[in-house]
């Protein structure tokens, strides 16, 4: 397993714990958590420029010059576009009564969320919802579910080896 599909979700989860203690723990908003990152930011690149000027270091790249390129923000848009969209029309068909199942499994799902926020608070649930994604991450790209996942399909390339064999001696 590389370094990368470790620290992916390693920093989520390590950035999800801390938002997570700043909104449940300190009962604060999500926009007094923004401003302290901010602030936390701005003080550390002017303390940094300090240094670098003190040192007669040229800082080496600009803050100033970084940019979201136009394919990345398209992307993100059409990401949101598309998963709005996807949940819009789930909604749709099953209010119109059409599909029975899925309508009874919105309603199931939207009362399980329901019950779920009444035992927890948001943040709360988002970060039990964080630590299971961290956690699929985890075990998805661990070398032992690899292994596991080479033995499946040794085992049924073995099947289908010996079901082969069954049919050419018929």
């Amino acid at each position: 397993m590389g370094s990368w599909e470790v620290g992916r979700p390693a920093v989520l989860l390590v950035c999800g714990s801390l938002v997570y203690y700043h909104c449940a723990y300190r009962q604060s908003s999500l926009l007094s958590l923004i401003a302290d990152v901010f602030i936390v930011l701005l003080c550390s690149l002017a303390i940094l420029g300090m240094l670098f000027r003190q040192m007669n270091i040229s800082v080496p790249v600009d803050p100033l010059e970084w940019q979201i390129s136009q394919d990345t923000a398209n992307t993100f848009a059409e990401c949101m576009a598309n998963t709005i969209g996807a949940a819009e029309s789930v909604l749709r068909v099953a209010a119109t009564g059409h599909d029975k199942r899925l309508f009874l499994k919105v309603v199931f799902i939207l009362y399980l969320l329901s019950a779920l926020g009444r035992l927890a608070s948001g943040p709360t649930v988002a970060y039990i919802g964080l630590c299971l994604l961290c956690l699929y991450i985890f075990a998805h790209n661990s070398p032992l579910m690899h292994r596991l996942d080479l033995r499946r399909r040794e085992s049924a390339g073995g099947a289908q080896d010996g079901a082969q064999l069954i049919d050419s001696a018929r």
